[in-house]
């Protein structure tokens, strides 16, 4: 049987096991206790990533190197329709519907968070950025 068939095989098994049995895998293979987590399918999960990992290898030295880095870019805050944007701004509570074209506050509607922004201040902001989406420089 090739190493990829063992391998299959041994984590196809893993989902017939509870808790206390993914735990004993986990000891049996050698790496110490297992994580206190109460989810069955989170734990057989990272059990799996670990049992391909030892098999196959796991991360290149690269990524291992941008996951611990802090060069990941920030994901982007992708706003649905009925959602709210709430802002202090010198002492007062601004609040932003998110609608499907545009942005309404205090009864007038804006095509960008920008425009809003705009509104608010009285100077020129970037809209995400005002609201706490996105950080200074873009990032």
């Amino acid at each position: 049987m090739k190493k990829a068939d063992r391998v299959t095989e041994e984590i196809r098994a893993l989902a017939a096991l509870g808790l206390a049995g993914l735990r004993d895998v986990w000891r049996r293979h050698g790496y110490g206790e297992p994580p206190k987590m109460r989810s069955k399918e989170l734990l057989a999960r990272l059990l799996a990533w670990k049992i391909q990992a030892d098999a196959f290898g796991g991360l290149d030295a690269a990524t291992i190197r941008l996951l611990t880095s802090d060069r990941l870019p920030r994901p982007r805050v992708l706003l649905a329709p009925g959602a709210r944007l709430v802002r202090q701004w010198q002492g007062r509570r601004h609040e932003v519907d998110v609608l499907e074209g545009g942005f309404q506050h205090n009864g007038t509607t804006y095509g960008s968070l920008s425009e809003v922004a705009r509104a608010i201040t009285g100077t020129r902001w970037n809209g995400p950025r005002f609201f706490g989406l996105r950080e200074a420089g873009g990032k």
